[in-house]
């Protein structure tokens, strides 16, 4: 968990309320309340000017919500519910939207993306590269050769594996410490781990997937734009059994998977 100074959490939950839907002067208004816990429109333009016309159109529209109560008396007074209740009431909120969302996704265009033999195809970012790697595991049929890092299986990706290993895939997982290969083992038994030619950790790798024999992709740790601390990771796939990277990487593994098999 990230520790925040109350200025830091300020810009932090302005712009979270933000990403959640609500304008900029309605995030700074329920903040401003919270801070107050109850208050006139005066009460709140005096912690960090936001204009009074605002704070009544922010403040009816978060009334509207139900994160704040309003007392009509001269002037009008208000005050705002729990901070708990806020948050219960933002996730469902979040979820009935995603849901609806999801709803209307599955009535637009194909069900599927058209992916093509030839080329390659870039993601950035580890939140996109991992949605990728879930979105490949969840895909496959057969088999699925992994090299990853520690800090790059998460979860969510270990969830995915044992849902394949259920379903019967064939996995064959690298790259990992001693330590998670212990966990990975525990939690899906089936997993088959193997040695690589390369030294994973010791570079700037991240991960490298093969699924079917039919889709590949490659990422790597790359410095962020916050500097040396701020890493960031990168990404080519490509599908289809004659797609470039797919027959590369293919002959490579093919070749080292029986070549283990046979060992």
């Amino acid at each position: 968990m990230v520790a925040f100074d109350e200025e830091q959490a300020e810009a932090e939950a302005l712009d979270r309320l933000q990403d959640l839907g609500l304008s900029q002067y309605e995030a700074q208004t329920l903040i401003n309340l919270l801070q107050l816990g109850t208050g006139t429109a005066q009460d709140i333009t005096r912690i960090n000017g936001v204009p009074r016309t605002r704070v009544y159109e922010a403040a009816d529209r978060l009334h509207e919500l139900g994160f704040v109560d309003i007392q009509h008396t001269t002037p009008r007074k208000f005050t705002v519910i729990s901070k708990e209740t806020i948050v219960r009431m933002l996730n469902t909120k979040r979820e009935t939207t995603i849901t609806e969302l999801r709803e209307c996704l599955e009535e637009i265009g194909p069900a599927q993306p058209q992916r093509e033999q030839f080329g390659v195809w870039t993601v950035t970012s580890r939140e996109a590269v991992a949605a990728r790697i879930d979105e490949f595991i969840a895909e496959a049929d057969d088999q699925i050769v992994y090299m990853t890092v520690d800090e790059l299986l998460t979860d969510p990706h270990l969830d995915a594996l044992q849902a394949a290993a259920d379903r019967g895939v064939e996995i064959y997982l690298a790259g990992i410490s001693e330590a998670v290969e212990d966990r990975v083992r525990e939690e899906v038994p089936s997993i088959d781990i193997f040695e690589t030619l390369w030294e994973w950790q010791d570079t700037p790798a991240g991960s490298l997937l093969i699924t079917d024999e039919e889709t590949a992709l490659v990422s790597a740790l790359v410095n962020g734009t916050g500097g040396a601390d701020d890493i960031e990771e990168t990404a080519i796939w490509g599908a289809g059994d004659r797609n470039s990277l797919v027959v590369v990487l293919r002959a490579i593994f093919t070749w080292r998977l029986d070549d283990t098999r046979s060992a």
